[in-house]
């Protein structure tokens, strides 16, 4: 049996493409429907924490009450219904780190969607220094602008934002 016939059948992911599936498994444990976002934090090609988005541990998830909508104006000016019950998945990869005394400093961050302008504030204080999305999100300037003066790099791998059902 010839083992290279096989092995030449069988495509190996590159690193972000290899970290980008596993984000995929994080991010069905999120547990708000409107936006099942994941978030897994990398550095020297090891995993350092994960989070999703999701109720502050011990509250009640979207998936069990519902959600807790309130009322966002954007830049444009249109106003629309916001769930404030989750945190974001990147915010709680963050937090993970925190909790558990694990430097980020250096690190990259994937994620589903690419982050608000507060968890990329968050990002930037941490030290992350590459952001690789899945999606772009619908209000993604201003982190953009935030990230590119602060020196960190980022990549969206799909422009089109993600797009969250409408209540």
């Amino acid at each position: 049996m010839d083992d290279n016939k096989n092995s030449s059948e069988h495509k190996r992911p590159d690193w972000d493409e290899y970290f980008l599936q596993i984000l995929e498994a994080v991010s069905k444990r999120a547990t708000c429907g409107r936006g099942r976002s994941g978030a897994v934090i990398v550095k020297n090609k090891h995993i350092l924490t994960t989070g999703y988005v999701g109720a502050p541990v011990g509250l009640p998830h979207c998936d069990e009450v519902g959600h807790l909508f309130r009322k966002a104006v954007h830049t444009d000016g249109t106003t629309k219904d916001h769930c404030v019950r989750t945190t974001h998945a990147e915010a709680n990869a963050i937090a993970q780190s925190a909790k558990f005394g694990i430097p980020i400093e250096g690190a990259t961050l994937y994620s589903t969607m690419f982050p608000c302008l507060d968890c990329t504030k968050l990002l930037i204080n941490s030290g992350i220094k590459r952001v690789v999305a899945m999606n772009d999100y619908q209000a993604s300037q201003d982190s953009k602008d935030f990230l590119s003066q602060a020196n960190v790099e980022f990549k969206i791998l799909t422009p089109e934002p993600k797009r969250y059902e409408e209540k």
